[in-house]
């Protein structure tokens, strides 16, 4: 069963707006990343990914993410839009978070902005934030996208969306 999106009210997006195939478009806000009392990824030149029915997954450039708290990529599953994905282990002194990142060092044209980048689940982060507002996860574990107070749903990953 298809959900009812909610209106957006005024500087607010609907996700069931957002395109399909997804549309990847550069990010005005700062954007960070803190783990395990570290800021981990900080940036002013990131990407946003919109896909129907999915809050923004965000992407930082690899430049601007504590190089050393990534560990080696694993391959992971292939996205029919973005290719194929590797995975990241996350570690800052004794917190670890397996898999909580993830990027496309090969990605099909339509996503090659995005070659050098990395996103985080925001999940398994200590906080997420989108300008000064802190995101809250996509719900399920299986999707990465950031909500913010900008952004309504309802939102695919949690029960009963799975055929969305």
């Amino acid at each position: 069963m298809w959900p009812t999106p909610i209106p957006p009210g005024p500087d607010q997006e609907s996700v069931w707006d957002y395109p399909r195939p997804p549309r990847l478009e550069r990010v005005a806000q700062r954007l960070r990343v803190v783990f395990a009392g570290r800021t981990i990824a900080d940036t002013v030149a990131g990407w946003r990914v919109l896909e129907t029915s999915h809050p923004p997954t965000y992407y930082f450039p690899r430049s601007d993410v504590a190089a050393e708290v990534l560990g080696p990529p694993r391959r992971a599953g292939l996205c029919e839009w973005k290719g194929r994905a590797v995975l990241y282990d996350v570690t800052v002194g004794n917190g670890r978070a397996e898999g909580a990142a993830w990027a496309y060092p090969d990605p099909t044209p339509a996503f090659r902005a995005i070659a050098e980048y990395v996103a985080f689940y925001a999940g398994p982060m200590e906080a997420c934030f989108v300008g000064e507002e802190r995101a809250t996860p996509q719900p399920g574990g299986f999707y990465g996208g950031w909500i913010t107070h900008r952004i309504v749903g309802p939102f695919k990953g949690g029960p009963g969306s799975m055929g969305w």
